[in-house]
């Protein structure tokens, strides 16, 4: 694994415009950056980031497997208890889920380490999946970079055959905030997906859904929701004043219910216990149990919920070395031990390797100044050289 220099394609604004790509810039600051790429093996991909993406996936479906026969492990994730049969009946049923991202921390030559699990509302996907397989056709051909390059990349072929596999004929209605121009781009992306497969698709704005006199979710039409993708976290739909009405209702969800056992990042004190000293998991406790202390003074302090690193702070010898301000830390936090991302440059890399319908099937890389991975850190394409 390397940082590797490069210029920048001169129209690489106007091609991203022109297929959507609406976000590149974030405040007036750079969220797609292509003046440099990181650059991998081929056996590297493959041992390294493929292969355990694929082990740590097979961990957290038997820790799902175990959490919804165990109170004791829904009460420690917060999960409120009016929803646990809801997510016992999905994970029962095995409800199928389209996608998700772990997020590692690797080096190039230590093992890559489990940061956590973007497993419910994951986004950088359609940058990940088409836009940086843009850069590398067109980088090739204005020998940017070597013309026999390659990228571990498969996931728009990927999610089409997903949504074939799994869309049943049923029309696809796709809901989120569409005011929120990254959630409506990945949206959109993913509707352009399901259309290839042959689903019918209907957009629409979490907010207009509606609920009718039998207890169906509708859209604006009064069209009953069979199938919904959800670009919503589960843990703001059980708080939601609809949330209740989510179990009778015979909507199936994508991401399904039991994946809101694996976006919660106390799965990552439960893995070290159910696997520990596994070589891609950091130790990790929940922050009231006294094992926690053996972490000593130097730790990365997570909320249960947080998202796009919001109050996550990172503790080196007792000292707060950076900090995220958000909205979470009520339900609780856990400690994972500090393992720095690695620095290239300044530049602090956290890799995430995407899997569909459970295969490994992609990567993307985000870096910033900041240790601690946010909203507007930025999106670096790769290539295996």
């Amino acid at each position: 694994m390397q940082r590797i220099e490069c210029p920048e394609r001169d129209d690489w604004r106007t091609t991203a415009e022109g297929v959507g790509f609406v976000f590149h810039t974030i405040n007036g600051e750079r969220y797609w950056d292509e003046r440099a790429y990181y650059g991998f093996t081929l056996n590297e991909i493959e041992r390294r980031i493929e292969g355990p993406t694929g082990e740590i996936d097979a961990m957290c479906l038997e820790l799902v497997g175990r959490v919804v026969k165990d109170d004791k492990y829904l009460r420690r994730l917060k999960i409120p208890e009016a929803f646990w049969p809801l997510i016992a009946e999905s994970w029962r049923r095995r409800d199928p889920s389209l996608y998700g991202r772990l997020d590692l921390s690797y080096d190039g030559w230590s093992p890559a380490k489990l940061l956590e699990y973007n497993a419910d509302t994951p986004t950088s996907l359609f940058e990940a999946a088409v836009f940086q397989w843009t850069w590398l056709e067109q980088a090739m051909e204005r020998a940017i970079i070597p013309k026999r390059a390659d990228q571990f990349n498969s996931i728009h072929d990927r999610l089409i055959e997903a949504w074939k596999k799994h869309g049943g004929g049923k029309r696809l209605h796709l809901a989120g905030m569409l005011d929120n121009p990254e959630d409506a781009g990945t949206l959109a992306y993913l509707e352009d997906t399901a259309r290839q497969a042959g689903l019918q698709t209907t957009p629409l704005d979490i907010k207009d859904i509606g609920l009718d006199s039998n207890g169906r979710f509708v859209d604006l039409d009064d069209t009953v929701i069979k199938l919904a993708f959800k670009l919503y976290p589960w843990e703001w739909m059980f708080h939601d004043s609809f949330g209740e009405k989510i179990a009778p209702a015979p909507t199936r969800w994508i991401e399904p219910p039991w994946k809101a056992i694996l976006s919660n990042k106390g799965i990552l004190p439960l893995l070290w216990e159910m696997f520990p000293k596994h070589p891609n998991l950091l130790p990790a406790y929940f922050e009231d149990d006294p094992k926690a202390s053996m972490l000593g003074s130097s730790f990365v302090r997570k909320p249960l919920y947080s998202r796009e690193g919001a109050n996550v702070a990172l503790v080196s010898a007792g000292t707060t070395l950076a900090e995220q301000e958000g909205p979470y830390g009520a339900e609780g936090f856990i400690r994972q031990a500090f393992a720095p991302l690695p620095s290239f440059t300044d530049q602090y890399a956290v890799l995430g390797s995407w899997l569909v319908d459970g295969t490994p099937c992609g990567m993307s890389i985000r870096e910033d100044v900041n240790p601690i991975t946010g909203n507007t850190s930025r999106f670096l394409p790769h290539a295996i050289v």
